[in-house]
């Protein structure tokens, strides 16, 4: 059986149904005879892009802020590369903020 994988991802708001959809159409989010299952909820992304950065909202050296959605679901391991490259393909930022952890399954 192949291990699981929770996924976190902070995307602008402007751009959540594109990563949704990029990430699920991947393999992201699938539970039994569903999928791109996901949860979802508001919030605020602040960051201060550094010198050398090509930020595509706000300027070097200026802190910004942006809302965002954060996005959590499952990816089953032998998915998670693909995953992550359609979630950087699809995400608007230079650098998308996201983490993935082992999950210890229960299944």
């Amino acid at each position: 059986m192949t291990e699981l994988y929770a996924l976190v991802i902070y995307v602008p708001e402007t751009h959540i149904e594109e990563v949704l959809l990029a990430i699920g159409d991947a393999g992201a989010g699938r539970i039994g005879d569903y999928s791109h299952c996901a949860f979802t909820s508001p919030g605020t992304g602040r960051f201060t892009p550094l010198p050398g950065a090509q930020p595509s909202v706000g300027e070097v050296g200026i802190e910004e802020q942006v809302p965002e959605i954060r996005v959590e679901c499952l990816v089953e391991e032998d998915m998670l590369d693909a995953v992550v490259r359609a979630l950087r393909a699809a995400h608007p930022y230079e650098e998308p903020a996201f983490m993935t952890w082992l999950v210890n399954a229960w299944r």
